[in-house]
């Protein structure tokens, strides 16, 4: 067996084909949606998967107001936070959270998924979250994308 004819093929910033995609969080469940989303940040969906390369798609996350949770979640499930200060550990609730803004969920969820690194951090700027239909990357051409 010719063992040269079998090399692996390892991505890097320059051989990397980014593209944009368009995902409609209509009626999803946000833990489903939300590693999924992940997968295609971080590029596992692709032949040439890389692990310590951006080599996931730009994604843009539309109808993000109608994402629900299963179950008793909306008033159930906490997410805790601290301000830095004595007495300061802050607790909310999705539905707080929702009223808010219905993206914050959607961006909890999908950076919780993604590495806890400076890969991560720059992963997490290739999503874009919107709560509304419209969104204003009509110029990237983006492609609809059913998860």
């Amino acid at each position: 067996m010719d063992t040269l004819s079998y090399k692996t093929k390892s991505a890097n910033a320059a051989t990397v084909d980014k593209k944009w995609v368009v995902v409609d969080a209509q009626s999803a469940v946000l833990g489903r949606f939300a590693s999924e989303v992940a997968r295609v940040l971080r590029g596992k969906h692709k032949p040439y998967f890389t692990p310590h390369v951006d080599c996931g798609d730009n994604v843009i996350v539309i109808n993000a107001d109608k994402v629900r949770l299963t179950g008793r979640k909306m008033d159930e499930k906490v997410y805790v936070r601290h301000t830095g200060y004595p007495g300061g550990q802050r607790i909310s609730t999705p539905r707080i959270l929702k009223e808010k803004s219905a993206s914050i969920l959607v961006e909890k969820a999908v950076r919780g998924m993604l590495p806890k690194n400076r890969l991560g951090r720059q992963l997490y700027r290739n999503l874009f979250v919107y709560n509304g239909p419209e969104h204003p990357h009509a110029a990237q051409q983006p492609k609809e994308v059913k998860l």
